[in-house]
């Protein structure tokens, strides 16, 4: 990351910011007058959500100006939407509430979400880890180099 541009730099920045408002404002971890929840907010949900914005921004700036494939997408949306979950209510996740339904989310899924919030984060980690170690091993090569192989394919072809 000691190499990254201005515009990566920018990038992870502004990345954050929408990571965490993606995820914060939905689940009502961050206050507004759109969403709410009945239960209340737990303690750890801040520091994940932190945590998960502050890698997503990072992860998110590794596609910038990048020449190498993107081979980690998957570990990235799928820690994306771990952290969602592990810091939402769990009586208003839909998809919990059909499948456990009000007693069993908040009996069964509340105490699996600081579970949910460490394997989000460690998702994004990885993630971010591979793609920075891709991006030094697939460095795009100088205009010197470049220039050295049109004048070898010129002798070549003379």
């Amino acid at each position: 990351m000691r190499t990254w541009s201005q515009r990566q730099w920018v990038t992870a920045l502004v990345g954050m910011l929408a990571v965490g408002l993606a995820v914060g404002l939905p689940t009502d971890v961050i206050p507004n007058p759109v969403f709410g929840r009945p239960v209340d907010v737990t303690w750890w949900s801040y520091p994940s959500l932190i945590i998960t914005s502050l890698l997503g921004g990072l992860l998110l700036a590794t596609y910038v100006a990048d020449q190498q494939p993107a081979v980690n997408e998957r570990k990235g949306i799928a820690g994306g939407l771990l952290g969602f979950f592990a810091i939402g209510c769990p009586v208003c996740n839909k998809l919990v509430v059909i499948a456990l339904g009000t007693s069993g989310a908040l009996d069964w899924f509340a105490p699996t979400q600081p579970i949910l919030a460490i394997a989000s984060m460690a998702l994004l980690a990885v993630a971010l880890r591979q793609r920075l170690k891709g991006a030094a091993v697939c460095e795009v090569p100088n205009s010197g180099t470049m220039a050295s192989n049109d004048e070898e394919r010129a002798t070549i072809e003379s």
